[in-house]
């Protein structure tokens, strides 16, 4: 993951966020998620064309993940379309998530990046059940995840990766942020769990309300 792109993912995070809790307007994002996703498409292209070698493609593929994302989200906010496309994209992304972890942790050695990624493919879960099958009691969590995670998993770690130190950072700490997310957003989950609703074709089909 470029460290350039990895910490403006967090400054997408934020902003979807934010969206996602009804504090920003979705034109307005729709832009902020443009630059980003026109971004986070550039740079792989750029590292798959200068790679050498087949795992540099494979650390590089993963990238287009986050920009096809961004632009998904902001061409349908601009556009206004509804989230069922965005949704069900983000279950296949999800998955592909879940694979880059095993990757990473298997072929990589690099357990700490593994566990990023398993938080993103979570974090995508929560999109697909939110915007893909309509759990939209589920909305808040899914914000407040993803407000939390655009500082746990891209904007620190891509600081830090910008002063080149990532290889330093240790495995426990990586795990102890995921402790503390989970335990910041257990009563969140908790009253979601109890607010659960009933889904309807009309809640599949709302216009798109954020994305990664």
């Amino acid at each position: 993951m470029s460290s350039v792109g990895l910490t403006f993912v967090g400054a997408a995070l934020f902003v979807n966020g934010l969206l996602l809790l009804g504090k920003v307007d979705p034109r307005s994002a729709g832009v902020f998620n443009l630059f980003v996703g026109a971004l986070q498409t550039a740079i792989p292209f750029y590292l798959i064309a200068t790679a050498t070698t087949p795992d540099e493609i494979l650390g590089a593929a993963g990238i287009f993940l986050f920009g096809f994302t961004y632009l998904y989200v902001g061409i349908g906010n601009l556009a206004g379309l509804d989230a069922s496309g965005l949704g069900w994209y983000s279950a296949w992304v999800a998955l592909m998530a879940a694979g880059f972890a095993v990757v990473n942790a298997v072929r990589f050695d690099d357990v700490a990046t593994a566990l990023l990624w398993a938080q993103w493919a979570v974090l995508w879960t929560l999109f697909w059940l939110v915007m893909g099958l309509g759990r939209t009691h589920l909305t808040e969590l899914t914000g407040r995840l993803t407000l939390v995670l655009s500082f746990t998993t891209c904007t620190i770690p891509g600081f830090v990766l910008l002063l080149g130190e990532w290889a330093a950072v240790p495995v426990w700490a990586v795990g102890a942020s995921i402790a503390v997310t989970v335990a910041v957003l257990a009563p969140t989950a908790l009253r979601a769990g109890s607010q659960r609703e009933v889904v309807t074709p009309e809640s599949r089909t709302q216009p798109l309300p954020a994305g990664v």
